[in-house]
């Protein structure tokens, strides 16, 4: 009797265990632009309330050069440019000049959610996106949804996300929630400008009712969610190797995560898939990522 007790137990910490991976929730948020000085100085209550049990670097590093498509390829690739051979914005499958030291079979480097795909396959995977060229890097074999929103369109592409949840709540999932419109502020009227503060706060709101439409459908509690971004800004451009343009955000709170608040840690854009990896308990990734975990991270 005791020992069909005993086994009882090890059954239900053994399932336990399993829910824990394979029901796991991964919610990405992606800020374009979004700068460690408009962190600092641009009111955001949204995103400190979101942030609020976990971590946050203000000195994470972009790869270089310090532009878009390079910078969202290795978050979500576990490599620099010099590796993905995602060099500058019109980078696409079939043109480009530096080739990359490993590819998958459609000739794309491997991403963070090839990696979910093969190591989990019932995993559902969502990227929404609208900068049309975001997407090019990625191979969409991996992805269950990919969702383009025009003119820098954003609430569509929410409310779906939001539906795409909810419609998989049993599974695990990776959603990917990205907006171009902070970059665009800061291109248009300068980087801290009236328009790009605007543009911060009206990201934040959104994140807000996002979070809060989760929590209705008990979808918020237990689940990981990261705000990254690609690079900061200086006037009304970016791609140098000012302080402006290289210090940026990245966040994380989540069940396994430490609450440390602000607080310095080593890290890249590059390091973002090996701490999704991580989170999934995805021990296999491929062996051309040079990404590494932060120390710090996780408890």
């Amino acid at each position: 009797m005791k020992s069909l007790k005993i086994i009882s137990i090890l059954l239900i910490v053994f399932l336990t265990s399993l829910s824990n991976v394979f029901g796991q929730r991964v919610f990405i948020i992606g800020l374009d632009g979004f700068s460690s000085e408009a962190y600092r100085k641009i009111p955001h209550p949204n995103i400190d309330k979101l942030f609020a049990h976990g971590l946050i670097s203000l000195d994470t590093r972009p790869v270089m050069p310090s532009v878009t498509l390079p910078n969202w390829t290795s978050h979500f690739s576990g490599a620099g440019p010099e590796e993905h051979g995602v060099t500058n914005n019109s980078w696409v499958l079939n043109k480009h000049e530096l080739q990359a030291l490993d590819a998958d079979g459609e000739g794309y480097f491997p991403s963070i959610f090839k990696v979910l795909k093969d190591a989990r396959p019932a995993i559902k995977t969502a990227f929404y996106y609208n900068w049309a060229e975001l997407i090019n890097s990625m191979n969409k074999k991996y992805l269950d949804v990919a969702s383009f929103e025009e003119k820098d369109g954003f609430v569509n592409n929410y409310k779906s996300a939001e539906q795409f949840i909810l419609d998989n709540k049993k599974s695990p999932q990776l959603v990917f929630l990205y907006s171009v419109r902070i970059d665009h502020a800061g291109h248009g009227f300068k980087w801290m400008s009236n328009e790009y503060i605007d543009a911060v706060k009206e990201a934040d709101q959104a994140i807000g009712e996002f979070v809060k439409k989760l929590e209705v459908n008990d979808l918020a509690k237990d689940t990981y969610f990261l705000l990254i971004t690609d690079h900061g800004g200086k006037g009304t451009g970016h791609g140098g190797v000012s302080m402006e343009e290289m210090q940026i955000p990245w966040a994380i709170t989540g069940p396994k995560i430490k609450k440390t608040g602000i607080t310095q840690i080593y890290n890249s854009n590059k390091n973002t898939s090996r701490v999704i990896a991580e989170i999934f308990g995805v021990e296999s990734f491929p062996k051309s990522w040079t990404a590494i975990l932060p120390e710090g991270i996780f408890k």
